[in-house]
C-alpha cells in the first residue's frame, strides 16, 4: 500500500509540475507557484472539514505545526533555487542535481532506524541514479558554479521539506501538509505585497492553477500518509520518481524528444523500482 501511494504521489507531482511549467512560461513563475499554493491549502482545509481529522499532536517538534511550517519554507527556499537556477538557461545541470533531494530524507530514515537488505538497497541506487538520468543532464558545455550551487540549493531545500513531511505525518499527514501550506500562503502574500503583482492570470487560468494546486496538494498528502504505512526510504524513493512523468507528459503532448540519457533513466528507474518491489 505505501508503495503505491508513493507511486501515485509521483503521478500527480508530475503531471503538476508539467501544467506548472507550460503555465510559468506565460506568467511569472512564482506568480503560478502562489496561487497554486493558496488553491492547495483550499483544497486541504475542505479536505479537513469533510473528513474532521482535526486529530494530532499539535506543538512540539514530534507534532504537525512545526514540521509542517518548515516543511512549507524549505519547499519554498528549494523551488526559489530551481526557478533562478533554471532562469540561467541551464536545465540539464539544475534539474538533475535538485532531483537527488531524496537522498536527504532517505539518509534520514536510514539513520533513524530503517533497515534495508542488500538487494532492496541495490534497488534504491539503481532507481536515484534513473531519476538523475531521466531529468536529462547534459554536461559537455561544463559545470558552471551558479547554476551549481543553485541545484545544490533546490535539492537541500526539496529534502529537507520531505523529511519534515515525513516527521508531521507521523502525527497527521493531512495537517501536516495543511500547516505546510498555511506557511508557504504567508510567504505568497508578503511577496506579492513586494512586488506588487499577482500575475495578471486571465480566467482560462484559474482551473489550471487549481488543478496545479490540488494535484500538489494530494501529492503531497499521499506521500505523508506512505511514509506511515512502511518504510519511510521506500516511500520518499518511490515518491522521487516524479521528473519521468513530467518528461512522459511533455514528450506526448509538447513533442519533445527524450534525450538518449532520459531512456536509460526511465528503463532503471523501472527496474529499480521492480527491484524493491520484489524483495
Amino acid at each position: 500500500m505505501a508503495s503505491l501511494l508513493a507511486l501515485i504521489s509521483s503521478a500527480m507531482w508530475g503531471t503538476a509540475d508539467f501544467f506548472a511549467g507550460r503555465l510559468s512560461k506565460k506568467h511569472n513563475p512564482f506568480a503560478v507557484l502562489g496561487f497554486s499554493q493558496v488553491f492547495g491549502l483550499l483544497v486541504g482545509i475542505l479536505i479537513v472539514v469533510i473528513s474532521g481529522s482535526y486529530q494530532g499532536k499539535v506543538l512540539g517538534f514530534d507534532g504537525y505545526l512545526i514540521p509542517g511550517a518548515l516543511a512549507g519554507l524549505f519547499g519554498y527556499i528549494g523551488l526559489a533555487c530551481l526557478y533562478e537556477g533554471l532562469s540561467t538557461g541551464r536545465m540539464g545541470v539544475v534539474s538533475p542535481i535538485s532531483s537527488l533531494s531524496t537522498v536527504i530524507p532517505l539518509a534520514y530514515a536510514l539513520i533513524t532506524g530503517d533497515v534495508l537488505s542488500t538487494i532492496t538497497l541495490f534497488g534504491v541506487v539503481i532507481a536515484l541514479v534513473g531519476v538523475f538520468c531521466a531529468s536529462g543532464p547534459e554536461l559537455s558545455q561544463g559545470l558552471p558554479i551558479k547554476p551549481l550551487l543553485l541545484a545544490l540549493g533546490a535539492a537541500a531545500g526539496f529534502g529537507l521539506a520531505l523529511t519534515f513531511i515525513a516527521i508531521g505525518s507521523q502525527s497527521s499527514a493531512l495537517l501536516t501538509m495543511v500547516s505546510m501550506r498555511a506557511t508557504t500562503f504567508f510567504v505568497t502574500i508578503a511577496l506579492a505585497i513586494k512586488f506588487k503583482t499577482t500575475g495578471n492570470f486571465d480566467k482560462k487560468a484559474i482551473p489550471v492553477l487549481f488543478f496545479i494546486g490540488a494535484a500538489d496538494f494530494i501529492a503531497n498528502l499521499l506521500l505523508g500518509i506512505a511514509t506511515t504505512k512502511g518504510l519511510v526510504s521506500v516511500a520518499m524513493v518511490f515518491g522521487s520518481l516524479y521528473p519521468i512523468a513530467t518528461a512522459v507528459l511533455a514528450y506526448k503532448f509538447l513533442q519533445e524528444r527524450l534525450q538518449r540519457v532520459q531512456y536509460v533513466g526511465i528503463a532503471l528507474a523501472v527496474a529499480g523500482v521492480s527491484i524493491i518491489s520484489a524483495f
